[in-house]
């Protein structure tokens, strides 16, 4: 129901506990298919007995990942604009976020595809593999590259859906992507012996099928509207609007991206087991990443839809709601690590020094979801409401934090100190965003009530 405050038109809507789950329970399961997709790859590739394809898989995977991970603003800007749009009940502008993702993302998927000559020479060079290793990265590499087009296209897909928060089709095309994927890579990959080739074609297929399905589901709901005109989407406001949202993302995805990679090189310096010791543990961070995640895409589309709708009243529910989830579940998680980790450990390798290494800093590990739940849930809620630059200035001001930590805790403390700073980087991300966010909440709600 529509409600007229003086000049300002208020669209109310409820905010509950279901609202929530129904977004983040299906995307924790999309997300938690994704390191499934990995264990098969390289099963596959292991199962042909040859190391240098393995280590060729995985330092292509790596190159593929790091480029790809730089585009998730695609993803995140789409979700953003369409929620606020969703919450205007204006279905129109929906409609020409959408085109303008897809346009965006086949743009940049195509330049990808005719630079992948040279990225591949760059990864390369970077990465150092030689003979056998060197000829399966660039096997794998050049074939899943040619995905970039359909890949990019579902970041744009998987933006719109969850900005209408449509959950579960979000989580139908993760699944479809991913299990095309794993299908793929095992008959391709061993029955039919491609091996590394195999393994990157189903890859290429899985993504290409989950664009395909995506648009048939956005088009079809799209049946009956009127297209956008060109001019429309080409319009100079809108598209700056974009640039500008999707650069600050941009350069936050980059920082983020250059802090894990600089906690490996410090780690890579304490010796080959407690860089093992720190690999094994960083995976009770992803774990913890799977949910909250998922909250995060909740507290995406709840804040752009109470902006768009002009409604204070479901922002706020919102951030509750989601925040009671995010810290409950994180203080579940850290009571299970701390628990359950050392058997985990032992579960992941094989090896006593390792496990002993990563034993002794189990502590650390354990807590990640709890110090990160915050910094999650900030994320979120700032890419819902479209705040960029509030969050691109927090993130560089939370790395400089993380810099500082560093220099203090590692000389003093080694492989503790890194984990404290780690620790200190995601609980500045979560709080220095949450400083800001009565004040930007309030000049965006300053004529509703």
């Amino acid at each position: 129901m529509d409600v007229q405050q003086g000049s300002v038109r208020v669209l109310p809507f409820d905010v509950t506990h279901r609202l929530v789950l129904s977004i983040a329970l299906p995307m924790t399961l999309g997300f938690m298919t994704t390191p499934l997709l990995g264990l098969v790859d390289t099963a596959v590739v292991g199962h042909m007995g040859q190391p240098d394809a393995l280590a060729g898989l995985a330092i292509g995977a790596v190159l593929f990942d790091l480029l790809f991970a730089s585009f998730n603003f695609l993803r995140a800007s789409t979700t953003g604009l369409t929620a606020q749009a969703y919450g205007r009940h204006d279905r129109h502008e929906q409609q020409a976020v959408f085109w303008r993702a897809i346009i965006s993302a086949l743009g940049c998927g195509i330049v990808i595809v005719l630079l992948s000559p040279l990225l591949l020479w760059i990864g390369i060079k970077l990465m150092g593999p030689e003979g056998g290793i060197a000829d399966a990265t660039r096997t794998y590499f050049s074939i899943r590259m040619l995905s970039g087009p359909a890949a990019l296209a579902n970041y744009a897909l998987l933006g719109f859906v969850l900005g209408r928060g449509q959950g579960r089709i979000g989580l139908l095309l993760q699944t479809v992507i991913n299990g095309v994927n794993i299908v793929l890579a095992i008959l391709l990959g061993l029955r039919l012996g491609w091996g590394v080739a195999g393994v990157a074609w189903g890859t290429l297929i899985g993504e290409a099928s989950g664009m395909l399905l995506g648009l048939a589901i956005v088009l079809r709901g799209f049946a009956g509207e009127e297209r956008p005109a060109r001019a429309e989407l080409l319009s100079r406001t809108k598209l700056t609007q974009l640039f500008a949202l999707n650069r600050d993302i941009l350069i936050r995805t980059f920082v983020l991206i250059a802090a894990f990679t600089l906690m490996t090189r410090i780690g890579n310096s304490f010796g080959a087991v407690m860089l093992a010791a720190n690999a094994v543990l960083m995976n009770f961070f992803l774990l913890s990443g799977y949910y909250l995640d998922g909250l995060a895409n909740a507290a995406e589309q709840i804040t752009g839809r109470s902006i768009g709708a002009n409604y204070r009243p479901a922002f706020e529910r919102g951030l509750k709601l989601t925040a009671l989830w995010s810290f409950g579940l994180a203080l579940a998680a850290a009571i299970f690590f701390f628990t359950l980790g050392p058997a985990l450990i032992r579960l992941l390798t094989t090896s006593e020094e390792v496990r002993a290494a990563a034993g002794a800093y189990l502590p650390w590990a354990a807590i990640t979801g709890l110090t990160g739940a915050l910094a999650f849930l900030m994320d979120g809620v700032f890419i819902g409401a479209t705040w960029s630059r509030e969050m691109r200035n927090k993130m560089l001001l939370s790395f400089g934090g993380y810099l500082i930590a560093l220099a203090i805790f590692v000389p003093t403390l080694g492989n503790h100190g890194l984990w404290i700073a780690m620790n200190t980087f995601l609980l500045f991300r979560g709080i220095f965003l949450a400083m800001g966010l009565k004040k930007r909440a309030d000049q965006t709600f300053r004529f509703a009530q």
